[in-house]
């Protein structure tokens, strides 16, 4: 990112023939988010097997997940309309964006204002052609077609619904083979971006990305010490207690920046710490690491609105709920490994027609910002299995703090 920040002042609008090698990258990451999306969230769904995993704790445990889901994207869309990380710039720069960038979004935001109705809206996410939503990338028709058929698979016989599972599962598999290729070839991406973008409209562009980040990480501290108040609410557990012994699992996930590589911690320091059942933290935890974006998806709430702020693009309130609702959705069944935020964000941005070109801006502070994000996934996660597994009265805290 500061080589291509260097090479954009060096060459000016010169370094600009370079964007090709960055709108490769772009593409690249688009062409797997379709497949990606239907193969995780198929399995994922599929894989809940015995339908009475689907039935009382399965219920508390996913109205835990999409209800706090859909609460840290509103308090980073709240942030991100507070402090607007993404204003500020030279009139004239924001024009150009508009001008090169703003035509596309632009009708697609039309096209939203114009169903606005919330029975249409809840219509249009049911595809009548599931192929024609798969090659047009409408992603809340895929994700409706994606969980609607996992959950038919967990009702049909084993021997027919098996070859299916293991088809997604090995597409699942190449998916992610290739988003770790795609992530190899970033820094070049990156860099081409980068220079492109600083080389037609200058370094002030890229001064709102401090804001931008100081808006990712105070947003992700408030969920940080709303978790501990919830429990208190719904356990009476104290605070302290609870932050205390989830702090291995905290640190892992800080460090790895991978709910799933933190599970085997997260398992451990809630059964021994906290003393919620095996029964309850076998099931909850590592659906947890799978379906509960809290984290990922603040930040993709604050990205989009940095983004269309950046762009000088206008995100009307059915937009935003509409961010709501497809970032919600869209951490069902997403890979639980490094980076995958990004390709959320895809996901949302594409949606309310938000220019993509504008993740490059992003880019450079994903790696520091998905550590604390991820921190903020698996305290959800924790914070689900105690309440839980006190619903289910299969919760018996240790009499003494964990020692650490």
């Amino acid at each position: 990112m500061v080589l291509g920040v260097f090479a954009g002042i060096a060459f000016h609008s010169s370094i600009v023939e370079i964007k090709p090698v960055g709108t490769a990258f772009i593409r690249l990451i688009q062409m797997v988010v379709v497949p990606l999306v239907l193969a995780s969230l198929l399995v994922g769904t599929a894989s809940l097997g015995d339908p009475k995993n689907l039935g009382r704790i399965g219920l508390k445990t996913l109205i835990y997940y999409l209800a706090s889901t859909a609460a840290a994207i509103t308090v980073g869309l709240v942030l991100a309309n507070l402090f607007r990380p993404g204003s500020g710039l030279d009139p004239s720069i924001q024009a150009r964006l508009l001008e090169n960038y703003g035509g596309a979004a632009g009708q697609k935001i039309a096209g939203m204002q114009q169903n606005v109705n919330p029975v249409q809206t809840f219509l249009n996410i049911i595809p009548t052609n599931p192929a024609k939503a798969l090659s047009e990338g409408e992603i809340l028709q895929v994700i409706f077609f994606a969980i609607f058929t996992g959950v038919a698979l967990i009702f049909i016989p084993a021997e027919k619904a098996d070859p299916v599972i293991r088809f997604f599962d090995g597409l699942f598999d190449a998916m992610i083979q290739i988003v770790t290729m795609v992530i190899k070839i970033a820094p070049y991406g990156v860099f081409a971006l980068i220079a492109a973008v600083v080389g037609d409209f200058g370094v002030e562009i890229l001064l709102s990305l401090l804001k931008y980040t100081l808006v990712v990480i105070g947003g992700l501290m408030i969920m940080f010490f709303i978790y501990p108040l919830v429990v208190r609410l719904f356990t009476g557990m104290n605070p302290g207690f609870f932050l205390k012994g989830i702090r291995p699992a905290q640190l892992i996930a800080f460090s790895t920046s991978s709910s799933g590589a933190t599970l085997p911690v997260t398992l451990e320091v809630c059964e021994q710490n906290l003393g919620v059942s095996n029964k309850v933290a076998s099931f909850v935890l590592p659906l947890g690491a799978t379906v509960n974006m809290d984290g990922t998806a603040l930040y993709q709430g604050v990205a989009a609105l940095f983004i269309a702020q950046v762009y000088g693009i206008p995100v009307t309130l059915s937009g935003q709920l509409t961010i709501i609702l497809t970032a919600t959705l869209a951490s069902i069944g997403t890979a639980a490994v490094p980076g995958v935020g990004l390709f959320m964000l895809i996901i949302v941005l594409k949606q309310v027609g938000i220019p993509l070109e504008g993740i490059a801006l992003i880019l450079s502070v994903d790696r520091l910002l998905d550590m604390f994000r991820t921190m903020i996934n698996v305290t959800s996660d924790c914070t689900a299995s105690v309440i839980v597994a006190h619903m289910e009265k299969q919760l018996s805290p240790p009499e003494k703090e964990p020692v650490l």
